[in-house]
Parts: C-alpha cells; sequence; structure tokens
C-alpha cells in the first residue's frame, strides 16, 4: 500500500508541477522570438538554449523516424493482449498489466491530441514553411510515455537476467537518444522538452500505482 500511496503522490506532483509550468510558460518572460514573430515564454532560456544548440535537420530527421519506434511497441503489446482476448476468449481474462497498459495509451493518445489542438507555443523553426504546434514535446511525451512502461512490461516478462537487463539498457539508452537529440536538433524550444518530460512522467507514475494494486 506505501508503495501505491508514493507512486501516486509522486504522479499527482509531477501533474501538478507539469500544470504550473504550462502556466508559466503562458505569462513569464512572453516575447516574440519566434518565425513568423511567434511568442514564447521564458524567452531568455528558451532563446539561449536555441542560440547554444542550433538546428540540426539531419539529426530532427533522424528522431523523426525512429519516433515510429514507440508507435510499434504500442502495436505489439495491443497484439499480445488481442491475442489473450482471443485465446482466453474473455477480455477479462486478459493480462490486468496489458489491459491497464491499453488505457494508458489511449490516455497518452488523448493529451497528444489535446496539445495539438490547443497551442501554448509555436516551434523555433518552421516545418515545410509551416509553423507548428510545439509544447510540449509531442516526440518526447510519446517516447517517455511508451518507453519506459516497456521497460516495465518486459522487465516482469523476460526470464532470463541478463537478456532483460540488455533489454531495458537499450531501451534506457534509447529514451536518453530521443530526448536529448530532440533538443539538439533545434526544433523544440527547451520549454517543451521539460513539459513533454513532467507530463510523461507524471503520467508513468499514475500507470504505475494502477499497476500496483494488483500485486495487493
Amino acid at each position: 500500500m506505501k508503495r501505491i500511496r508514493k507512486s501516486f503522490i509522486a504522479s499527482m506532483c509531477l501533474l501538478t508541477a507539469f500544470v504550473l509550468w504550462t502556466v508559466a510558460i503562458c505569462f513569464v518572460d512572453v516575447r516574440a522570438i519566434g518565425p513568423q514573430n511567434s511568442s514564447v515564454g521564458f524567452a531568455g532560456i528558451n532563446g539561449f538554449v536555441h542560440n547554444l544548440t542550433g538546428v540540426h535537420w539531419g539529426l530532427y530527421n533522424i528522431t523523426d523516424g525512429l519516433g515510429l519506434v514507440p508507435i510499434f511497441v504500442c502495436i505489439g503489446f495491443g497484439i499480445l493482449g488481442l491475442v489473450q482476448w482471443i485465446k482466453r476468449k474473455s477480455i477479462r481474462k486478459v493480462d490486468y498489466d496489458i489491459f491497464v497498459l491499453g488505457g494508458f495509451y489511449i490516455v497518452t493518445i488523448a493529451a497528444y491530441l489535446f496539445f495539438e489542438n490547443v497551442v501554448i507555443n509555436y516551434r523555433p523553426v518552421l516545418i515545410n514553411g509551416y509553423l507548428e504546434a510545439s509544447y510540449p514535446s509531442s516526440t518526447t511525451l510519446l517516447v517517455m510515455c511508451v518507453m519506459p512502461t516497456a521497460m516495465m512490461q518486459l522487465g516482469a516478462r523476460i526470464k532470463n537476467k541478463i537478456f532483460r537487463w540488455c533489454v531495458l539498457l537499450i531501451i534506457a539508452l534509447f529514451i536518453a537518444f530521443m530526448v536529448i537529440g530532440r533538443l539538439i536538433s533545434g526544433v523544440h524550444w527547451f520549454t517543451d522538452i521539460v513539459g513533454g518530460a513532467l507530463l510523461s512522467a507524471g503520467l508513468v507514475m499514475m500507470y504505475n500505482s494502477v499497476i500496483e494494486v494488483q500485486k495487493l
């Protein structure tokens, strides 16, 4: 019970931090430093980091392409759930953690769609000549939601210890590369990456607290 409580409290703290961070971006140091005079909050630090990293389209294309990996992971676990459903002839007999994972994916997609339509700020660069919504970083959100939950799933399902740790290490390195790569590519503001990380961490901790209920 203590683990569930701690996980839930951590989730609430992270999600609250995300909300406060988002509100701050809307009001703190808002200046038109983006393309086509688009405004962004925390303009000082965002402008500094963007000027420091520059724009690297090659890295953008690489991280954009690798953004398909989390999607394939979602499809893989979706197929696993479907196979269990068919074999066991009841959706109620699908593994609890897989069932919860499906709900988690729905929440993640809902968060993504929400911020595609509610624009907090725009990218620091034009994509194909157009301004695109930039906050929070959708790639960061997707990677940091899907891959850590995949680590939880695979960590519990892979029996061979050495193979399990190799898989988990590869996933951890992939997450780090994608998040850092997205920042260095220069297609997002620094605050976009932080916002994506806070939201993702909050959602993952919420997922973890729900999963822990099964262990009671």
